[in-house]
């Protein structure tokens, strides 16, 4: 009898078991398919090395970085998969799941052959300024060729879901909120110090919009900038005044304080703002608004929330990666993202929303310093190219006009001159790469013959070939050296494919996203698919990369 009533007790246990557990290894289709956070927030670091994070660990505070990492999923070996590596193309990368190949956003700025002419990524005179009578608002997203995963979002929820695009930079808000946002906006200095949109979007600037310009905020960031704390403990970083940084007009060295409201009138009005941490307190306190005005995450669709930080690339581009400025820049920004964390937790709810923190590139240590200290580095003058690689032609083939145009480190043909001399545009390319190959500072160099035949796996060859776009990039691609750049001898860029420019931070957080870290590479492409399939909906028409399964709960 015993025995009985154990094997009874076993089998109601077990089908008691059962019935709270679907078939299938535990997969709950209710649960599973699909997180259903009411908001997603993607937040983009502009110039954001993934060392930032280390490197200024012990000086974070609690609630901003130190918080996404430690409770969050910190993928530690995240990079970019294709060159170059701007602005413009890491935005519509991290959103569309794809790279420039299939984007098409080849570049902040690119020549255009068929216009003949250099267009800007999101550049558009077909539409009208909103909240501002200069062109600065004749902006949109035509030229992105695919969907981002806030347009995938859209069309699942019969366009219900909201999608508002925020960024100092115009291109850092209209390419994350893609084509079917309901908002972008960005903010315009010089003398007026507003946040506006264009025509795209509305006609006419929402109420919260017209309440926060008039509300003084701007206005109260001009004002000194000193260190978060002493300067002196500032020991991850090199010393405040050096030859290699650049600093602002009318101050004599590139040290701290800085009196912005004095310096504003010879450095651009209000585009002061934006060369120090204050332009980033400014887009939080804008997102924060944004929270409130849009009502955002209030109902039972997703809504997306895309946040672009640009004062770190501004400030990276003036001072250099390892500037005092830059360290002060990043405290401010954690109190910065404390901030914003706080105001999600208590508008949308903790464990309501889900939050992916990226960079859209990272930063070159300023070659003149790399030199000082014997590390191979240097300069690189393209003009001076264009200079030489005429003059090469000109011998070999008597013209000077087969090159239209030489940017974003790409040779155009004049195909007009080409078909008049009736020479092979493939010998032309290869020619050309002989003599590039030969020249200073160059280390690679393709050909569109190849790219277009060619599948490339190692990693700089086939970063090439993830960045070109056959109707949109040029014709010969060149790669420099590692830590040569074209720029000034002050301040730190970037654009390249080596690790410095591509390693960049990417941690998921919040609901349906678990605790932990890994060195797995991903790459910035994976970034929309993982949230597409977090949320149950579409990848993005172009996406290329694939969902980053470790990053969810179990």
């Amino acid at each position: 009898m015993k025995y009985f009533f154990q094997i009874v007790i076993t089998f109601l246990f077990l089908q008691n078991l059962s019935a709270q557990k679907p078939e299938g290894n535990g997969f709950d289709p209710s649960l599973d398919l699909r997180a259903q956070p009411k908001l997603v927030v993607g937040v983009v670091v502009d110039q954001m090395r993934y060392d930032y994070i280390t490197r200024f660990w012990d000086r974070f505070g609690k609630g901003g970085i130190k918080k996404l990492v430690s409770e969050g999923f910190n993928l530690r070996n995240n990079h970019f998969n294709y060159i170059p590596t701007y602005t413009g193309p890491g935005h519509a990368s991290i959103y569309t799941g794809s790279a420039p190949q299939t984007h098409g956003i080849v570049g902040n700025n690119w020549f255009n052959k068929f216009e003949e002419q250099s267009v800007y990524c999101v550049g558009d005179p077909s539409v009208q300024s909103v909240g501002t009578n200069s062109n600065a608002g004749e902006m949109s997203p035509h030229r992105l060729l695919t969907t981002s995963v806030a347009d995938e979002n859209r069309l699942h929820t019969q366009m219900r879901g909201k999608t508002i695009g925020i960024g100092l930079k115009d291109r850092g808000a209209i390419l994350p909120a893609g084509h079917t946002a309901n908002g972008a906006y960005w903010f315009h200095g010089k003398d007026e110090g507003k946040w506006i949109t264009s025509s795209f979007y509305a006609e006419d600037l929402p109420q919260w919009v017209q309440e926060f310009n008039a509300s003084g905020k701007a206005d109260n960031y001009l004002k000194p900038w000193t260190t978060l704390y002493e300067t002196n403990t500032y020991v991850e970083s090199g010393v405040d005044v050096n030859l290699f940084e650049r600093g602002f007009r009318g101050k004599n060295d590139s040290g701290f304080p800085y009196d912005l409201k004095a310096l504003s009138a010879q450095n651009g009005g209000y585009d002061i703002l934006k060369d120090t941490p204050y332009g980033n307190s400014l887009t939080t306190d804008f997102a924060i608004a944004a929270l409130k005005g849009e009502n955002l995450g209030e109902d039972e669709f997703t809504d997306f929330l895309a946040v672009s930080y640009s004062s770190t690339d501004y400030v990276g581009h003036n001072f250099g990666v390892n500037s005092k400025e830059i360290q002060d820049t990043y405290l401010r920004l954690d109190q910065d993202l404390a901030k914003l964390i706080k105001a999600l937790d208590e508008k949308v709810g903790e464990g309501n929303y889900t939050l992916f923190l990226t960079s859209d590139h990272g930063g070159v240590h300023v070659p003149a310093y790399l030199e000082s200290v014997k590390i191979p580095s240097g300069y690189f003058d393209f003009g001076k190219l264009k200079e030489d690689l005429n003059a090469f032609l000109s011998t070999k083939y008597q013209n000077e006009n087969l090159v239209e145009n030489i940017s974003n480190s790409q040779i155009f043909l004049n195909y007009d001159e080409v078909l008049k001399m009736n020479i092979s545009s493939e010998t032309l390319q290869e020619e050309i790469a002989h003599f590039l190959l030969q020249y200073d500072k160059v280390n690679r160099v393709f050909t569109r013959h190849q790219l277009q035949s060619t599948s490339f796996t190692e990693k700089i060859a086939s970063a090439v070939d993830n960045g070109f776009n056959q109707k949109r990039s040029g014709d010969v691609a060149l790669v420099l050296d590692p830590s040569v750049i074209s720029y000034s001898r002050t301040g730190s860029t970037h654009g390249s494919g080596q690790n410095y420019d591509t390693h960049a931070p990417l941690i998921f957080y919040g609901k349906g996203i678990k605790q932990g870290n890994s060195l797995e590479r991903t790459e910035i492409v994976d970034i929309a698919p993982t949230i597409s399939a977090l949320l149950g909906i579409s990848f993005p028409n172009g996406a290329t990369g694939r969902p980053l399964f470790m990053v969810f709960e179990e």
